[in-house]
């Protein structure tokens, strides 16, 4: 029986041991899921379903401490923002339940041309099949239902694969299901290697992937799916954000501070690559010092904290290898630039780094935001625009006309304006371009990507 251990990120101290699925077991799973799929009969209804998220939901409002502080244990997301977290995850079940009171399919018209005379239209939703979800150790909690909720709410069966840094709060909400009434066959939770995992993934049986993690993963996944399977992938980004010289920085600065070192930059659209006007960009750089220079970086326990570690130690050296890189490369140092312990890096801000230093080119998913003066905006938009990720971007101006032309030339699936790109509620769709992603996500988009949209056309001859 192999075994893994979780570990604290912060200080690698050993939380718990979870079994992991065997070959067997991930095959056993995806047959229960399947046969569950194609026994319609046995389908839960939609009230049933409801009844469940609501007993679910006041579960969780029992355990918020205890969610919390799994959640900060094993993801190392500071205690305030994983609390948050948790609050968000209790409101994407009833973001869930608002869903299922409105979706609904439409009639199409018909009798409008000879050849459809005498005949009525109109469509419903059905679960498309077994659904199985990869995902990121970033948001252990909110991604779970985020991945997990829109496939019970349509009525497909669900097999989750949590990162395996942060397993512990995918299979306690879990559990949470289950106490609720879900039937296993609707939701399973399977903690195993990659190997393994690519089975679960290849599986002819299944009918749609919803992954978040790395692109180099996402698109390898998406290559290795069986004919047929529809493939939903959230990955990263660089979130461009523009600051224009009729911003308001006591709006500017704190947006920029919270967004770009929310969970330690470890968000897909944190707040990374910032163009600002030359006019302003000295009193935006020591304002923007001033404020980081004041965040409490520490222990995720701490309820004071702001800044956590990062997920692990290699991934800390791979952020100061970037910073490093970018220094000898011509960046000047604003702040930061050095690890604190082998887990805390110091929040830190470089100025003006070479658009060719990998941090200008590839997500740095760490506590690092990069400042590129500009005099042209037109090129600012076009620096933004550069590269082959395409996520959230932001633009901060208090000009209506810049306003309008930004969210125009900004490349991306969301335009922020006057607030950081790491802003999101639950309700909104939520997605990446180009390489940053595929599909929509979001509760009620991805319920209906989970959905198979049927038409039923009915001929008759007393119309």
């Amino acid at each position: 029986m192999k075994i893994l251990d979780v570990h604290s990120p912060y200080d690698n101290k050993k939380i718990t041991s979870v079994k992991l699925a065997t070959q067997n077991e991930v095959e056993e799973a995806i047959d229960l899921a399947y046969d569950y799929f194609n026994s319609y009969d046995t389908w839960l209804k939609k009230y049933e379903i409801v009844a469940i998220f609501e007993k679910a939901i006041k579960l969780m409002n029992e355990q918020i401490e205890e969610l919390t502080l799994i959640a900060v244990k094993e993801g190392g997301k500071p205690y305030m923002d994983s609390k948050v977290e948790v609050y968000r995850a209790i409101d994407g079940l009833k973001v869930a339940i608002e869903q299922l009171s409105t979706m609904a399919g439409k009639e199409i018209p018909m009798g409008h041309t000879q050849s459809s005379v005498n005949r009525t239209a109109s469509t419903f939703f059905e679960p498309r099949g077994v659904v199985v979800a990869v995902s990121a150790f970033n948001h252990p909690l909110n991604l779970a239902v985020h991945q997990i909720i829109p496939a019970i709410a349509v009525g497909a069966p669900v097999i989750m694969k949590p990162a395996s840094a942060t397993p512990m709060s995918a299979l306690n909400f879990v559990d949470i299901l289950y106490q609720a009434g879900l039937p296993k066959a609707l939701c399973q939770v399977v903690v195993c290697d990659k190997e393994v995992a690519e089975t679960l993934v290849k599986s002819s049986k299944i009918a749609f992937l919803t992954f978040i993690g790395s692109a180099s993963v996402g698109w390898h996944l998406n290559k290795s799916v069986a004919n047929g399977t529809r493939v939903a992938l959230e990955h990263g980004g660089v979130a461009p954000v523009i600051v224009e010289k009729s911003a308001s920085l006591e709006t500017v600065i704190p947006a920029l501070v919270k967004g770009g070192f929310y969970h330690a930059g470890q968000v897909c659209v944190s707040v990374q690559k910032v163009f600002i006007d030359n006019a302003i960009i000295k009193e935006v750089t020591q304002a923007l010092k001033n404020s980081v220079k004041e965040l409490k970086v520490g222990n995720p326990l701490n309820p004071e904290t702001e800044v956590g570690p990062l997920i692990s130690a290699k991934e800390l050296q791979r952020v100061d290898k970037w910073v490093q890189e970018a220094l000898n490369d011509g960046a000047t140092l604003v702040c930061g630039g050095k690890a604190l312990s082998s887990s805390l890096y110091e929040p830190t801000i470089l100025l003006n780094p070479p658009q060719s230093s990998t941090i200008s080119q590839k997500e740095i998913f760490g506590p690092v935001i990069s400042l590129y003066g500009y005099d042209d905006i037109e090129k600012a938009y076009d620096e933004a625009n550069a590269l082959e990720v395409a996520f959230q971007s932001a633009i901060f101006t208090n000009d209506i006309n810049t306003t309008l032309r930004a969210t125009r030339r900004l490349k991306a699936t969301t335009v922020m304006v006057n607030d950081h790109t790491a802003f999101r509620v639950d309700w909104m769709p939520f997605s990446g371009a180009k390489t940053s992603g595929l599909g929509i996500g979001g509760i009620p988009s991805a319920m209906h990507e989970m959905s198979l949209e049927k038409l039923v056309v009915t001929k008759s001859s007393v119309l």
